[in-house]
């Protein structure tokens, strides 16, 4: 019922506040193990979370674990989606699940991450996935300017504040070197007012 009121119950990323400022955070994280998936949305009818659904199969969140051993491997936040402006660009990217836009000049992918618990410290720790189009891979520290709002986060207004954050980074001398990145910290269901959500700008 928690989660309906905007609860956070579930284990997630670890980072340091390095500065907090009226219209921003800067964030550094820990390094982490990643799930990740690549796949073109047309293969879920055009759905951009498609990919969800088969790394929630790899840890169990369906049923049982697609996974060599297999273990169940519980579920973090935030869920995080990547929508890229048309550039063939390398995005850097975090967390636990984390959905990457293609460029134009590529073919129009996506790439979906959930971050695993923090028990896994390597790659080869972590359950062997079932599925080959599962990929498991370590990420190492990184830092973001985080922007965070409520409700229900819908493409123009995450638009609006990609580019209003990464404005006010640029003015205060940080130096933006990918694409913005999406957070949600909250299931569906959740009552939209009460959904907590993040704009992440990966900086030097």
């Amino acid at each position: 019922m928690g989660m309906v009121f905007g609860k956070i119950c579930v284990e997630t990323p670890k980072f340091e506040v390095i500065k907090s400022t009226d219209e921003y955070e800067i964030r550094k994280y820990s390094s982490v193990v990643i799930a990740e998936v690549t796949y073109d949305p047309s293969q879920f009818k055009g759905n951009k979370d498609g990919g969800f659904m088969v790394l929630a199969n790899y840890i169990g969140a369906l049923g049982n674990p697609q996974n060599s051993k297999p273990e169940k491997i519980a579920m973090t936040a935030p869920v995080i989606t990547q929508t890229p402006k048309n550039s063939s660009e390398k995005i850097a990217m975090t967390a636990p699940v984390v959905t990457k836009g293609g460029g134009v000049e590529e073919k129009k992918t996506v790439t979906m991450q959930f971050v695993l618990p923090e028990k896994y410290k390597k790659a080869e720790e972590a359950p062997k996935p079932l599925d080959e189009r599962v990929v498991i891979r370590e990420e190492g520290e990184r830092k973001y300017g985080v922007v965070r709002f409520s409700g229900t986060p819908g493409e123009a207004a995450v638009a609006e504040k990609a580019e209003r954050l990464k404005k006010g980074l640029e003015r205060d001398g940080y130096q933006v070197i990918g694409e913005f990145l999406l957070a949600r910290y909250n299931p569906p269901w959740t009552v939209p007012m009460l959904k907590t959500n993040e704009v992440m700008i990966p900086i030097e």
